[in-house]
């Protein structure tokens, strides 16, 4: 695995700092739905527009829930799907001009995602964390000077996968080259994987049932995918890549060993969303230009299929049903348990820092009712981007964070909430302290979420 320094990764942070570089994509689409939760980052916020707390009030305590950074691909099943049957109709001669041009690029891109492993974080994965600790330092000065001079511990914990680990564990460095004060206080990150990977651990036993066996789930999947848009879009994309004699062998089911068009479509689709994500080790870090092999008409198709099986596996999903959120109320727990200790003084923590992945990220919006998480839908009315806000790029990209800021006076504490860097408020039903406030009363949020002493 190649070695990237602090400092390169600083530089580069330095970039991904601004909203409009964080959001550029290669080729400059604008369709940046069309990428899912595979979706760089782009921080969600204008600090001069955050409020002011309320007279008073001074920060005390800070927590968060973090998506790891930009990655690889998981595998490399995409690139040998599609460059498998690129290798046949290179052979005899079926290749488009783009065709040609396409084997080379995809066989680089893989190249530079093997090297730095696959499901790791890419170089622009670690800026975008680097420069989100970054970030949350100069939003909360006082707040880690007063953690500095009280010795208060922050406490860093991730799923313990790999990528997830990294990223905590840049963040932290980022976070003690902001305030070298706060090096010794910054704890080695530990694994929580009840909490940090609950949808594998013991807590999810009931969701991996769902998904591997519930019926509605698996048509409504079948319904939204096979359907006859899906394989003129798939046709489309192959067109660009083959010749159309090709085409239709692959539509007839002549390749079906290596895949079926759809699947060779998915698998272009799917090069297209990562590339943006290893947009640093492109050549010259100028991008892969995978944009150029499916139109923004086809992604934009092929992105709504992927966040309808995010949408239905992991988000809002059946109005019927909470199985695909119930269990992220360990996190949710976990937040309003620090905060409560913090309150009755059984904690000295100055910080909680936790880094996890979209499966968790996702439900946990739709628990929390989240904006764009708050409509579930029925079998009769499916999920459809006419109908529905929820969007995997907004919702959870990469490097997407959850945050909760405390704030005392006297005895009265209130939170605000950012997500992906903006002041959001809180679910419909909390009342902010005042109209127009992000700022809630942490007994009005413990009344609003059914909070009682015995699970506070």
């Amino acid at each position: 695995m190649r070695r990237v320094t602090l400092a390169a990764v600083l530089g580069t942070a330095a970039l991904l700092a601004t909203p409009f570089a964080a959001q550029a994509a290669p080729g400059g689409s604008a369709h940046t739905d069309s990428y899912g939760t595979k979706a760089v980052y782009t921080p969600e916020r204008n600090s001069r527009s955050y409020q002011k707390a309320p007279a008073g009030f001074t920060p005390v305590f800070t927590e968060n829930v973090s998506r790891h950074g930009s990655r690889s691909a998981t595998d490399g099943s995409d690139g040998d799907l599609i460059l498998a049957l690129w290798g046949k109709a290179e052979a005899e001669g079926q290749l488009t001009a783009k065709g040609r041009e396409f084997g080379p690029k995809t066989q680089a891109l893989e190249a530079a995602m093997s090297t730095i492993g696959y499901g790791n974080l890419s170089a622009r994965g670690k800026a975008e964390i680097q420069a989100t600790a970054t970030r949350m330092a100069k939003r909360l000065p006082t707040l880690f000077a007063s953690i500095a001079k009280d010795k208060e511990p922050i406490d860093v914990v991730s799923s313990g996968q790999g990528r997830a680990v990294d990223s905590a564990n840049l963040y932290g460095a980022a976070l003690a080259q902001a305030d070298p004060d706060l090096t010794s206080l910054i704890g080695a990150t530990r694994t929580d994987k009840d909490l940090l990977y609950f949808h594998k651990a013991a807590g999810g036993a009931a969701y991996r049932d769902y998904i591997a066996n519930d019926k509605r789930l698996a048509d409504t999947l079948t319904a939204v995918t096979d359907q006859p848009k899906t394989h003129h879009a798939a046709r489309d994309v192959l067109r660009k890549l083959f010749k159309p004699a090709f085409v239709d062998r692959i539509t007839a089911g002549e390749f079906s060993s290596i895949g079926t068009d759809v699947e060779a479509a998915t698998a272009v689709y799917n090069l297209y969303a990562i590339a943006p994500a290893m947009s640093e080790e492109s050549p010259g870090g100028k991008g892969w230009g995978m944009d150029r092999y499916i139109s923004a008409r086809d992604a934009d198709w092929f992105g709504y299929i992927s966040d309808a099986e995010d949408f239905y596996e992991k988000g809002p999903g059946f109005a019927d049903s909470d199985i695909t959120y119930r269990m992220a109320g360990v996190l949710l727990d976990d937040f309003f348990k620090k905060v409560e200790a913090k309150r009755d003084g059984t904690s000295d923590l100055g910080a909680e820092l936790r880094f996890t992945h979209a499966e968790e990220i996702i439900p946990l919006a739709a628990l929390m009712g989240l904006p764009g998480s708050t409509q579930a839908v029925t079998a009769e009315h499916p999920y459809t981007y006419a109908t529905n806000s929820w969007r995997g790029a907004t919702v959870a990209p990469l490097g997407s964070n959850i945050q909760w800021d405390v704030y005392r006076k006297g005895s009265t504490y209130l939170v605000r909430m950012l997500y992906n860097e903006k002041e959001t408020a809180f679910k419909t039903g909390c009342r902010p302290v005042s109209k127009g406030s992000k700022f809630y009363d942490l007994n009005e949020l413990e009344r609003c979420f059914g909070r009682t002493p015995s699970n506070g």
